[in-house]
């Protein structure tokens, strides 16, 4: 017996591995009964079921191989609370020019701001957008590139992080580096160097980095390859968590420290006392 139409479709979709319109088929077709599409219009919307499915498979793998810690996107920031944050020049990055022309993007800030937020919600648009990216602490970087040299394997080993359009390196400076350390890192930004771009978020100014790297001269060399084609954002405001806390009573409000800190203060010399004297002079 010649199997139905349905069947053979059914099959042939099967051995194509169509998976989201073999899926969908009937009800495409009960549908297609009801409005009568042109041949093209049945076929563009068949196929395109066929095309988000993938699409959506792509970006969670993607998702997935960036290894990033959360998912942040910049709905989810809060601008009002960090105004020391151009939200216009945020909202310029987010073009991703800066992907396409291999520049840094580098956020600078004491923890707890939203550096890591905005590096990942970066990441995660440069991913939507098309391009690889993987995120990973500096330290977690230098200790794996750094066992990868000991054991012989330092060429290979760099091609993870040499691949992904958008490297995003998390938490430079909260350790220092010793030296394997740091010429791991210069080897890696310069590797990078108009070819790839870094986002990365570190806790010291530029300034600083000489006590990072354990040596002023490797550090200048290292900034003036990221620097070279970069855009430095730095934060300078209160830090997220402490706001929750805040929030749920568990801390004062900056205010009241600064009233309970004039409260508990001394009385300066020659004021008066709570009592009408005047304050002895030290």
């Amino acid at each position: 017996m010649t199997p139905a139409p349905i069947e053979r479709l059914q099959n042939a979709l099967t051995t194509l591995g169509l998976k989201a319109v073999e899926a969908r088929l009937e009800g495409l077709l009960e549908q297609a009964a009801k409005k009568e599409p042109t041949y093209a219009e049945f076929l563009d919307e068949l196929l395109g079921c066929e095309v988000d499915a993938r699409r959506t498979r792509y970006l969670r793998a993607r998702l997935q191989l960036a290894h990033l810690p959360f998912v942040k996107t910049f709905d989810q920031f809060d601008f009002g609370f960090q105004p020391s944050i151009d939200e216009r020049q945020v909202r310029e990055l987010r073009s991703l020019r800066f992907v396409h022309d291999a520049s840094n993007l580098i956020f600078l800030g004491p923890p707890g701001v939203g550096k890591t937020h905005l590096s990942v919600a970066f990441a995660e648009a440069a991913i939507q957008a098309g391009f690889g990216a993987y995120f990973i602490t500096a330290h977690d970087m230098v200790h794996d590139l750094g066992r990868a040299y000991r054991e012989g394997r330092l060429d290979r080993r760099m091609r993870v992080y040499l691949a992904p359009k958008v490297l995003v390196i998390d938490e430079m400076g909260y350790l220092p580096l010793d030296d394997l350390g740091a010429t791991i890192f210069f080897q890696l930004v310069s590797a990078r160097y108009e070819r790839g771009s870094i986002i990365l978020t570190s806790n010291k100014s530029y300034g600083d980095w000489g006590s990072v790297f354990g040596d002023p001269i490797i550090a200048t060399a290292i900034l003036d390859r990221l620097l070279h084609h970069s855009t430095t954002i730095n934060i300078r405001g209160e830090s997220y968590r402490l706001k929750d806390r805040r929030r749920a009573g568990l801390l004062a409000k900056p205010e009241d420290q600064q009233a309970g800190a004039v409260a508990l203060a001394p009385p300066a010399a020659g004021a008066p006392n709570s009592r009408g004297k005047r304050g002895a002079s030290l």
